[in-house]
């Protein structure tokens, strides 16, 4: 019974997750052949689908330029860094962007499949929401990965 509701509760938002989703951050997490995805809604399709591939190479800067101002978007980013005793690691950041200027029917719809959509990403080790881009600064990722 309880299974059934959270069931219907995953249907509620509708959105299917493309397989390409689930493929390319099998390769980031595996492989590391991106450093970062950008995931957007297709809202007529009713689902979600790969917007942006990071290159290995790409940075930071590059990863934030990527997220659009005024609109929506899940993001997962391969974050490398140091240990306090100088020992490379790397964790892989899951992040909704929420800008506080976009549409409030897409927060709605990226907030209510959020976590149906993250469930397909095995292998999150950190989440951010983030409505503006200081609550998702280099600063917040390094303290956000220890």
């Amino acid at each position: 019974m309880w299974y059934y509701f959270i069931s219907q509760a995953n249907a509620a938002s509708g959105m299917a997750v493309h397989d390409d989703c689930k493929l390319k951050f099998l390769e980031l997490k595996a492989k590391r052949t991106h450093r970062f995805i950008v995931f957007k809604i297709e809202e007529k399709q009713k689902q979600v689908i790969v917007e942006k591939l990071g290159e290995p190479t790409e940075s930071y800067e590059d990863f934030t330029k990527c997220l659009p101002a005024d609109e929506c978007r899940y993001a997962v980013y391969d974050f490398d860094f140091l240990t306090a005793e100088n020992v490379p690691k790397s964790r892989i950041f899951f992040i909704a962007w929420s800008p506080d200027t976009s549409r409030i029917r897409s927060k709605m719809i990226y907030a209510s499949s959020k976590d149906r959509f993250k469930r397909e990403l095995d292998g999150i080790q950190v989440e951010l929401q983030a409505t503006d881009p200081t609550e998702m600064g280099l600063d917040v990722f390094k303290s956000r990965a220890n």
